[in-house]
């Protein structure tokens, strides 16, 4: 199974610290010692990284954080990834290589759907077992806009935002991507207009691509040899969870095997296939009831259900009680454990 580690960056540290923010304090605060930062390759699991982006809206001076950590890092401060996107020769090649290389960093998947005219870009986690922090989000989703105004020159508007989480902070968020944020959203994307994958990015720079991207290939390739049929399983289930019935033969298709042989290797794995599919339904149910307003009729369609029912007893089978209830104590917990932000925070 792929390792759940995140690294963490010392410069991402000395960013928030100019800031205004003490990285010991949101160290501490989500759980992680500080000493980490003093091994020679810090990392943290998913679950901890993403208590570190939740402890840092919780001490942030500034609700606008996310959304400048995303788009004001001065070059130098560009991870390699993002560095072998900014020479691609336009945005559709600047999103193929930034869907290979963030594997390198840990277990974030890039994915570009094209539909209807739109091309709609997500971010997900293999390992996340919760909503991603709202801060995390629009880091990641600002931070795309910039290197798309870094490489063509000029600023990408999105058709919309969609946010899996309740409405908040509205104003802020449209006025930076000056666009339309949708909340309550099945998934966490960026959509633009198919036409904007043509866009040219405007400093190509061949030598060092040629430098650059057989050293990450490489790398990649070790790393993907490293990757379970589990694993891979467990993506594609995640990202057929849209809407429609999920069938063992789009998911074989998927991972280039037939269902047959799919299911057999799943065996001599000690999983199977309807088992992976409860794990990433039980997984999303959670973080919909969690972070939206989404009805729990909706939710059952976002998972695939021919009905609610069938959703309901589902989900008392995974955790004893029924969606709505389960939303409701999830809702009286956040609410006792939210700290109480000092007067003009």
């Amino acid at each position: 199974m792929t390792a759940d580690l995140v690294p963490l960056s010392r410069v991402f540290f000395d960013r928030i610290a100019t800031m205004g923010v003490d990285p010991t304090t949101v160290l501490r605060r989500a759980g992680i010692s500080p000493a980490q930062l003093t091994a020679a390759h810090p990392h943290v699991t998913t679950r901890e990284y993403f208590a570190m982006w939740r402890a840092l809206g919780e001490v942030a001076p500034s609700r606008e954080i996310g959304l400048r950590l995303g788009s004001e890092a001065e070059p130098l401060q560009l991870n390699v990834a993002v560095l072998a996107a900014l020479y691609a020769p336009t945005l559709a090649e600047a999103l193929a290589r930034l869907a290979r290389y963030k594997r390198l960093g840990c277990a974030e998947e890039v994915l570009v759907e094209v539909a209807r005219g739109e091309a709609r870009i997500e971010f997900r986690w293999i390992h996340a077992a919760e909503p991603l922090p709202a801060l995390l989000v629009e880091c990641v989703f600002a931070a795309l806009l910039d290197l798309v105004k870094r490489g063509s020159g000029k600023r990408l508007v999105p058709l919309r935002v969609e946010l899996r989480r309740r409405r908040a902070d509205a104003a802020l968020l449209q006025r930076h991507f000056g666009c339309a944020v949708v909340f309550d959203a099945p998934t966490d994307r960026v959509v633009i207009d198919k036409s904007e994958l043509a866009r040219p990015f405007r400093i190509p720079n061949a030598d060092l691509c040629a430098l650059l991207l057989p050293a990450l290939d490489a790398a990649v390739d070790e790393r993907l040899q490293s990757r379970s049929m589990v694993d891979d399983v467990r993506a594609a289930l995640r990202r057929r969870l849209n809407g429609q019935p999920v069938k063992i033969a789009q998911i074989a298709r998927d991972v280039g095997l037939t269902p047959r042989t799919l299911q057999r290797r799943l065996g001599k794995a000690g999983a199977s296939y309807q088992a992976l599919l409860d794990e990433a339904r039980r997984e999303t149910a959670r973080r919909l009831l969690a972070a939206t307003e989404l009805g729990t009729g909706e939710i059952a369609f976002v998972l695939g259900f021919a009905e609610l029912n069938s959703f309901t007893r589902a989900f008392r089978a995974w955790e004893e009680t029924t969606p709505l209830r389960w939303r409701e104590a999830t809702r009286r917990a956040a609410a006792v454990s939210r700290p109480v932000r000092p007067p003009g925070a």
